[in-house]
């Protein structure tokens, strides 16, 4: 069957609206115009008053605290000045937001009330008298909007997205099922239930999920497109999570806060409203779905390490694409070094050879190592042939692998159907593939998924294939050991929110 394969296996830096890519040497062998157009205009960082130097100790952190970005993008006095992506991601590809989801719905939001949709005392229970329980608890009765926004729900423990994506009834008759435990407005619980609200809210008063209410208010003024956001159960919008777009959409976020929510000289969203997202709501830590950060620094946050940093000291935004297990630190580390890196006064001229050695940036930026050819005489025979798996708890049913000189297609059948991956043996070969992942992938099961996939022999009975889902977080890594008409087949990936590998499979070849 006809293969894609990936040929830009290095890791990709911009700066000035070029590319470069990069030899496991560092050797820069090529440069062309960056092909995916964002509307930014670029510059070098020093500019910009920025930190060549400074920039480049932050990648060297990077790489020595073994965080894994896939992106990043920094902004500053309406130029890009520096920004880069771990192969095989790209600028052009989408990436899974999580969290940070939230804080585009709280653009909705702020429209809504300024729109006179609602107000931020308006009780949750007015909305949905027709979803509400049997019995009203007082506390739940009491509970606000903004105690929606600054996740002051009076819930004990939080909701998350991976739970309700599994569920296909009402989440609004779901929300109304967790015991309001505390007064509403008295106890901050961070909880991906309360934005969902938010976002059905703002369905009820308007008539339309919040993706379609943003399209012409602030998704088409600054550019953005291609994005994906499905809705959930009643056409609402999760709201909370479920957003993919690129990198530079994450930007255009935070420049969009940073000045004050003005874009190309249009007032976008409310002046006070920007004001009111960043303010201390919960002292120290969080304001209206957005992130506080030291010295004015607030930030948008997804899961595994979604980010759109907002500087408005320093007039800068960094946006980041990751996989970083939750708790990983990432945070803390970033303040580190911004916004230590952006001058508050005019630096020198950065001279040619740093600027050149930041555009060419090792191999130790790039997400995979080079790939091994690598072969087994056992190929050959286990190549055509199924292999019926013992009863699972995932339900799958089968495997099939088809060797050839440059790729391995693998096949496995369960509950959903049949599923392909064609791993390249010679080159990381991308396709589409409706592999089902959710139980590894925070629950997400996309109806398809673009996939970098390869695979090598570790030895003769073991064959190894790594799977990039490169719009998303998740990276799996499958070893199927062979050992005579059995086969045992490992599954696990690089982050998740629950376990981090599945149950081993045991098959055996069909006569």
């Amino acid at each position: 069957m006809p293969i894609q394969t990936s040929r830009r296996r290095f890791c990709s830096l911009f700066l000035g609206g070029y590319a470069a890519t990069l030899t496991p040497g560092g050797l820069l062998v090529a440069a062309e115009p960056a092909k995916f157009s964002d509307g930014f205009r670029r510059t070098n960082p020093d500019e910009e008053d920025v930190s060549v130097n400074g920039l480049m100790a932050f990648l060297d952190d990077v790489d020595a605290n073994r965080f894994e970005l896939h992106s990043f993008m920094l902004w500053r006095h309406g130029r890009v000045v520096a920004e880069g992506w771990w192969s095989p991601y790209r600028a052009e590809r989408i990436h899974m937001m999580h969290s940070l989801t939230k804080s585009v719905t709280a653009c909705a939001v702020g429209l809504a009330l300024a729109d006179g949709r609602f107000g931020l005392h308006d009780k949750v229970i007015s909305f949905f008298k027709d979803e509400l329980p049997p019995k009203v608890s007082d506390n739940l009765a009491a509970m606000t909007v903004e105690d929606l926004l600054t996740m002051r729900t009076g819930h004990a423990a939080m909701t998350s997205g991976s739970v309700w994506r599994q569920i296909k009834t009402s989440w609004v008759a779901e929300f109304f099922k967790i015991p309001v435990v505390y007064q509403p407005g008295t106890k901050y619980v961070y909880t991906s239930a309360a934005t969902y609200m938010l976002s059905a809210i703002v369905t009820k008063t308007t008539g339309q999920a919040v993706s379609e209410y943003l399209k012409p208010r602030v998704l088409e003024p600054l550019g953005i497109t291609g994005y994906e956001w499905p809705l959930g159960p009643n056409g609402i919008s999760p709201g909370a999570n479920g957003l993919s777009w690129h990198t530079a959409d994450s930007l255009k976020l935070g420049v969009l806060h940073a000045r004050e929510g003005v874009w190309d000289g249009k007032q976008i969203l409310p002046r006070a409203w920007v004001a009111a997202v960043q303010a201390q709501h919960v002292p120290g830590q969080y304001g209206y779905q957005w992130w506080l950060g030291p010295e004015g620094v607030f930030y948008a946050n997804g899961l595994f390490g979604q980010f759109s940093f907002v500087f408005p000291n320093q007039d800068a935004v960094l946006a980041v694409t990751a996989a970083i297990p939750s708790g990983g630190g990432f945070v803390k580390f970033l303040f580190k070094h911004f916004p230590a890196v952006l001058s508050d006064t005019a630096l020198p001229a950065a001279s040619r050879g740093e600027i050149a050695t930041l555009k060419e940036r090792d191999a130790k930026l790039e997400l995979l190592p080079p790939m091994k050819v690598t072969g087994s005489p056992l190929a050959a025979r286990v190549s055509g042939k199924t292999f019926v798996v013992e009863r699972n708890e995932d339900e799958v049913e089968s495997l099939r692998f088809d060797f050839d000189s440059n790729a391995c297609r693998f096949e496995l059948k369960d509950d959903r159907g049949a599923h392909v991956i064609v791993a390249g043996l010679r080159e990381r070969n991308e396709s589409d593939t409706t592999m089902t992942g959710n139980k590894l992938h925070h629950e997400y099961q996309p109806a398809v998924m673009r996939v970098v996939a390869s695979g090598e022999w570790r030895d003769q009975n073991t064959f190894v294939m790594t799977w990039v889902f490169v719009e998303s977080a998740f990276r799996d890594t499958v070893v199927c050991r062979f050992d005579g008409d059995a086969v045992s087949f490992e599954r696990s990936v690089n982050v998740n929110s629950g376990p981090l590998a599945r149950p081993v499979l045991r098959g055996r070849m069909q006569a």
